[in-house]
């Protein structure tokens, strides 16, 4: 089965590309694997042909949030070794460690250290290694969870969120939330809403409400700082325009001229 499914992804070869840029972007923003996926299992479902079947087992499905967040979880390092600006909460406890070791994130950790630098590169390659291993051993085990019957399944996921809601910040509310956002996200399933933006938004809005401010308190509330060089200009402008993409291409379709119908 697995080797049946491995002759699939060669020509699966575009999705895994554009699913690693995603993910090494949201790894280096830093954004973290969570919105990786969902941003990379969005434009798999735009861009794929057979996008109305994902949720099916569309094996394009799997691999564009896998690939992602594989590639966010590795690009993560980037920042934390380079700046010290760790990129996901994994890289948050690497860089702790760092630091108890006495080791400083920089430039020069590179010059300084480049022993510990190579190793703990190499090591991600042979944790890959170990990793698809572990897996392949255990997939009859995770392939056996699909066999509990939902009536069963349900009531432990719905503890299990309950408890790490609970855990965060100890406090009874957070469960009566988690409750009624459940609730709002069945709905929104039912309405054929996609929840991808939506978890995007709750996972990237507190980290871009935090940053929009820093960049307002910078510029004492101009916002000609989003277009201070090329570089963040040309990010802001490609934002803008994915945002209103929708809207632009329902105009352009508008006031483009139809082409005349050919004379029967």
């Amino acid at each position: 089965m697995v080797l049946e499914t491995w002759k699939q992804l060669p020509r699966l070869w575009l999705t895994m590309i554009r699913s690693s840029m995603v993910g090494c972007w949201m790894g280096i923003t830093p954004g973290g694997a969570t919105p990786a996926s969902f941003m990379s299992y969005g434009l798999a479902k735009r861009f794929s042909k057979d996008g109305g079947k994902f949720g099916t087992g569309q094996i394009e499905g799997v691999v564009a949030p896998e690939t992602a967040a594989h590639a966010a979880g590795t690009s993560a390092l980037l920042p934390m070794l380079t700046l010290g600006i760790p990129g996901s909460p994994t890289a948050a406890v690497l860089l702790g460690g760092l630091l108890i070791w006495g080791l400083q994130p920089g430039p020069l950790l590179f010059v300084e250290q480049k022993d510990f630098v190579w190793g703990l590169i190499a090591s991600i390659y042979i944790s890959n290694v170990a990793g698809l291993i572990v897996v392949l051993t255990t997939v009859p085990l995770f392939a056996a969870i699909l066999r509990i019957p939902f009536s069963i399944i349900a009531p432990i996921i719905l503890v299990i969120c309950a408890v790490g809601a609970y855990t965060v910040h100890n406090a009874f509310g957070d469960i009566i939330v988690m409750l009624i956002f459940g609730v709002v996200g069945y709905v929104f399933k039912k309405l054929s809403y996609p929840l991808a933006p939506l978890v995007l938004a709750l996972v990237l809005g507190d980290m871009a409400e935090s940053s929009f401010r820093q960049a307002m308190l910078l510029s004492q509330g101009s916002l000609t700082i989003f277009w201070a060089n090329g570089l963040v200009g040309s990010i802001v402008t490609l934002a803008l325009v994915m945002l209103f993409w929708p809207m632009l291409s329902t105009v352009v379709g508008k006031l483009a001229p139809r082409r005349a119908l050919p004379a029967q």
